[in-house]
């Protein structure tokens, strides 16, 4: 066909559209003249006010259900912030952008609610017409203990949660349509699972960053209960986790509120409860300046998220490999560059020591805990390579992993790890070959714990031998090399 061609075809489709297209009348608001406004003297004239004042508000409500005209008109910290002012522009259009890749699921089990999140599109398959979501594995966790307010589960120690693959899960999708989510797989130690969906239409996928870093702008998306986007500013914030708390975790640093200011159709501000407009910001993204995901939220028991770069590494071993394995080291550890810089200075007038993990806790009957590595010791380099934090850490657990799935072995191995420590009581370095599991499940760091008998609780009896030394509180003897070789 020919430009001419073309452009004629276009021409009579739009005149076909004219044609079929019925204009509506417009709004035409009713009032009363001033010479007919005393109701007493002309009852018949009012009545026919009020009348058609009705179908006048009847018409305006209907046109202020349309989507361009909201039935509950917010603002979000873009509109509502001077302090935003500068990125507001470069900020609108990166969250717009975003946007588009979030969306809500639900889960329920034999009927009952179980849990609701946000989650975010990670793959399209446009021959089969379905979509990967990936969200986080609160999904479909029952007893969902990192959501209480008033214990918050140690996953370290108890590893405890149960989930329900077999969960019935609810895709809320953009166009206010709903399909079922098909679980695939999920990762209790990074707290993520993936679920297929199917969906006529391509979606948009996400870009990930490959740069996070303490103190960047960013802006933590979700969605609530009617797919209605919430946008919340703040800034990364790197720290030691907590101990109830795994070591991959970046946080989210914002100004908290418990009203969101609103305005109503004549601009007058109110404020609403946020408890009114209720949205699970799990597994929302958290995105930069230039709309690309920096982590995927997960709030319990802090407001932390999966940094990019781990979920780069995650995704890329579950796309090829179906699973997300993790080295289970036997330890927790905090890192020295995280630390009060008072207490740091310390460190390095003591040991001459800058950059390395301080062993928080030892895996009771783990490699660790018998090649002698305790409370306060020092991992410095990690197969040859220095470590700074645990997430630096995290990430060469998962390039290990890969390289052992590349080399065709399997999960549920032991393999064979260096690692430098510096044993702080004895002022000792040594070079260790630690020995470790690959595993995908979620990783439980053990107390060591001794009963006390009712033999040693009484005081004629004195400090039985049994047991102490296995009590962690009482002081250890002087160690030499030659005790690490038995």
């Amino acid at each position: 066909m020919t430009k001419a061609g073309g452009a004629a075809k276009e021409e009579e489709e739009d005149e076909e559209e004219l044609s079929s297209f019925t204009p509506k009348s417009p709004l035409n608001m009713p009032y009363i003249p001033d010479e007919l406004n005393d109701p007493a003297a002309y009852p018949a004239t009012h009545a026919a006010f009020k009348e058609a004042q009705a179908k006048y508000r009847e018409k305006l409500n209907h046109r202020y259900r349309l989507f361009t005209l909201p039935h509950e008109p917010e603002s979000s910290c873009l509109s509502n912030r001077r302090d935003l002012l500068l990125i507001r522009e470069s900020a609108n259009k990166a969250v717009l952008h975003a946007a588009k890749s979030v969306i809500r699921l639900s889960s329920s089990v034999d009927g009952k609610p179980l849990a609701n999140c946000c989650g975010l599109w990670i793959k399209w398959d446009a021959e089969c017409k379905t979509g990967i979501v990936l969200t986080t594995a609160q999904l479909i966790c029952s007893n969902n203990s990192k959501h209480s307010n008033y214990t918050i589960a140690n996953h370290w120690e108890e590893g405890a949660d149960h989930y329900h693959i077999k969960a019935n899960v609810i895709v809320h999708l953009l166009d206010d349509t709903t399909a079922e989510g098909h679980y695939l797989y999920h990762q209790e130690h990074y707290d993520l699972a993936f679920f297929e969906v199917r969906v006529d239409e391509p979606v948009d996928l996400p870009s990930f960053s490959s740069s996070v870093h303490s103190g960047l702008d960013v802006f933590r998306l979700a969605r609530d209960v009617h797919m209605n986007l919430r946008i919340t500013h703040g800034w990364v914030e790197d720290r030691n986790p907590g101990s109830n708390e795994r070591h991959h975790s970046m946080y989210f640093s914002h100004q908290k509120t418990d009203y969101r200011p609103r305005k109503d159709f004549n601009n007058c501000v109110y404020h609403v409860k946020k408890e009114e407009y209720p949205c699970n910001e799990d597994g929302g993204s958290i995105i930069d300046l230039d709309g690309k995901v920096v982590g995927l939220f997960n709030k319990h028991p802090t407001e932390s998220f999966v940094p990019s770069y781990i979920l780069d590494k995650c995704l890329d071993l579950w796309l090829e490999f179906r699973c997300i394995p993790r080295l289970h080291l036997g330890m927790k550890f905090i890192s020295i560059k995280l630390l009060d810089p008072i207490h740091a200075e310390k460190l390095w007038r003591m040991y001459k020591i800058e950059v390395g993990l301080i062993v928080e806790k030892v895996s009771a009957e783990s490699h660790a805990e018998k090649l002698g590595i305790c409370l306060g010791d020092i991992i410095e380099r990690f197969n040859g390579e220095s470590i700074s934090t645990t997430v630096e850490l995290e990430k060469m657990l998962l390039r290990r992993c890969r390289d052992h799935l590349d080399q065709g072995n399997h999960l549920n191995e032991q393999i064979d790890v260096s690692i430098q420590v510096f044993h702080t009581e004895e002022r000792v370095r040594r070079n260790i070959n630690l020995s470790v599991a690959v595993s995908d499940c979620g990783e439980v760091v053990k107390k060591r714990t001794y009963p006390i008998t009712a033999i040693e609780a009484t005081p004629a009896s004195g400090q039985s031998s049994q047991n102490v030394a296995d009590d962690p509180w009482l002081p250890r003897p002087k160690r030499t090399w030659e005790s690490y070789l038995t």
